[in-house]
């Protein structure tokens, strides 16, 4: 006992550096006059008026958990780090298994757009996950997620631990009698009841799936419109997961630590933790391997590990001590197969900004006979100066081979950010060279330009035209919005050079220009020009508009002359009055008119 007790002092001693600065920041967060009690359980406090945290309400129902702290050296490995026993050691330590990162990632992508007031960092699933399992005791899980033995926490019989009978018949931890927590996330079934969620898309929700299990997790903790970003609601949610200011401390640990950077490395070639919060040393028990039953407590019936043997006659009276089995050799996945990848068959990747590509990234993944690989995942990731994404707006997405070894890439929205990028596939859990895929995104165009009225625009000389231009621009039928539209009033249709006379607009000056750039249509296609004015000059006049992908559209303008003004009269002119009195129209005084005698 005084050699495990020491074992983890001089660990501690090592480690309590990289705690400090978590537990320092939590301080400042934690309600005054807290106090714990002898399990670690907060009893004052936040705790009152955090949501109800009961071990048969949290996530693992109050589960012992690993209680290894993150080693003192740089989460990143360095050249020299790498070399020997001790580099590859400590790069196990600080690295995540492929599959187990990619998972946090899926998670944290999805919570983002579910859940965005959430700001769930996927660092934070992985320093659960370290917590919990062990990364899934090193990353040992299959292609498609799921846990290569099943990973069990002690029954929940309420001696030294929560008391928790059985909830699920036995369907998710094999125990008819006593809840136990199941998987890489640690969940105990009644709580994977409603907060199991299908994070790998295969129509199951499944607590021994890394992708399921993460998503689960990262709902779980967003669950009562939590802000992560924030210290005080970032300590509710791990509380919640488990009830206990040392778990907590630990998980910040992990958490600080994955956030200065971590690395990626094989699936199965994780360190496994050695501490967990329930070892306890006893003559003869050996403390419990990650992810098993451990062994049982003190007054506690021994579950799968035998009890110490008794003295064998003529020894002495010392213990006997069991042989040693080797553990049976892992069988090879898919993965471990896979020797490199190919291209299978991808065309030219190329798309107009803001469109959908057509083509779309195929890899086959092949051993070293070239013959196909099944059911190995393929990561798919966007490099470059982009902000072109997958469907659903990811730049990453994971795809498992088919029968035929082949993984399709879902397909490639272009964003509005023109020029080339990569698409690099590779594969998830092996270091295998990867296939870069080039891509390029071009600016948008149109095809056709049309004008919109039926009238061409026409003004007086030095007016202003009434009808404003408006065309519309299509691209192989279909509307062609955003497009850059140029607009020049060109010399003639034989000479494009811009005219210095006739038709005009204003520049925010209010001075007169003979071209614009920079104008784009609409998301329909349609675009208003400007208003247009005219100088003293009358004729005919041409508003040449082009747009990238060739389109030119020609409007004629049409400049009247200005009405000329009536004359004023000239007196000098004029003829004289007539000074003749007007004829009489009296009878009497007509000659005509007068009666016969």
């Amino acid at each position: 006992m005084a050699a495990h007790i020491g074992r983890r002092l001089r660990k501690g001693a090592a480690t309590t550096a990289v705690a400090a600065a978590a537990v320092a920041a939590l301080s400042a967060s934690q309600a005054p006059g807290a106090t714990v009690d002898d399990q670690g359980r907060q009893s004052t406090g936040d705790a009152a008026s955090a949501p109800d945290t009961a071990a048969d309400d949290s996530a693992t129902g109050n589960s012992p958990y690993y209680t290894d702290l993150p080693p003192l050296n740089s989460p990143n490995p360095s050249p020299s780090a790498g070399s020997g026993d001790a580099g590859d050691q400590r790069a196990g330590e600080a690295g995540i298994p492929a599959t187990v990162l990619d998972a946090y990632k899926q998670a944290e992508a999805t919570l983002r757009e579910k859940k965005p007031g959430c700001n769930l960092p996927w660092q934070l699933l992985a320093a659960i996950g370290k917590v919990e399992s062990g990364q899934a005791r090193g990353g040992r899980v299959t292609a498609d997620g799921t846990t290569v033995t099943p990973i069990l926490g002690p029954q929940l019989d309420g001696n030294g631990f929560a008391l928790i009978r059985d909830t699920d018949n036995g369907a998710y931890d094999g125990n008819r009698m006593y809840d136990q927590a199941v998987g890489p996330m640690q969940f105990i079934p009644s709580t994977w009841d409603w907060a199991g969620r299908d994070g790998n898309g295969d129509g199951r929700k499944d607590p021994n799936n890394i992708y399921d299990a993460a998503l689960a997790a990262g709902h779980y903790l967003c669950r009562f419109d939590w802000d992560l970003s924030q210290q005080g609601d970032l300590r509710k949610a791990i509380l919640s997961y488990n009830n206990s200011t040392d778990y907590l401390n630990t998980v910040l640990s992990w958490l600080e630590f994955y956030r200065r950077g971590t690395h990626e490395i094989p699936d199965g070639t994780g360190a496994l933790p050695v501490d967990r919060s329930d070892d306890t040393a006893r003559p003869g028990v050996t403390p419990s391997a990650p992810g098993t039953t451990p062994p049982a407590r003190p007054g506690k019936p021994s579950g799968s590990r035998p009890s110490p043997s008794p003295a064998a006659p003529g020894n002495g009276g010392s213990p006997s001590t069991p042989p040693v089995t080797p553990p049976p050799a892992t069988p090879p996945t898919p993965t471990d197969t896979v020797h490199h990848l190919e291209d299978a068959g991808t065309g030219t990747l190329t798309a107009m900004a803001g469109h959908t590509f057509a083509e779309r990234v195929s890899t086959r993944a092949e051993t070293e006979a070239g013959k196909a690989v099944a059911k190995v995942r393929i990561r798919f990731t966007l490099v470059g100066d982009t902000d072109t994404t997958f469907t659903g707006g990811e730049t990453v997405a994971t795809v498992t081979t088919d029968a035929s070894g082949v993984a399709v890439a879902p397909a490639l929205q272009a964003g509005e950010r023109t020029g080339a990028f990569a698409v690099q596939a590779a594969v998830v859990g092996r270091s295998v060279k990867g296939v870069p895929y080039k891509a390029t995104v071009t600016a948008r165009a149109a095809d056709a330009l049309a004008l919109a009225g039926e009238k061409e625009p026409t003004c007086v000389a030095g007016g202003e035209f009434a009808q404003p231009v408006q065309v519309k621009a299509t691209y192989r039928g279909e509307a062609a919005g955003k497009v850059a539209v140029t607009a020049t009033l060109v010399t003639s249709a034989d000479d494009p050079a811009e005219n210095d006379k006739g038709p005009y607009f204003k520049d925010a000056d209010g001075k007169a220009v003979r071209s614009l750039t920079g104008l784009r249509t609409d998301a329909d296609g349609q675009l208003t020009l400007p208003k247009l004015y005219a100088d003293d000059t009358a004729g005919t006049f041409l508003l040449r508009l082009t747009t990238a992908g060739g389109a030119t559209l020609d409007v004629k303008l049409t400049v009247e002359p200005a009405a000329a003004p009536s004359p004023e009269p000239d007196p000098s002119t004029d003829p004289a009055p007539s000074t003749d009195p007007a004829p009489s129209t009296d009878p009497s005084t007509d000659p005509s008119e007068t009666p016969a005698a």
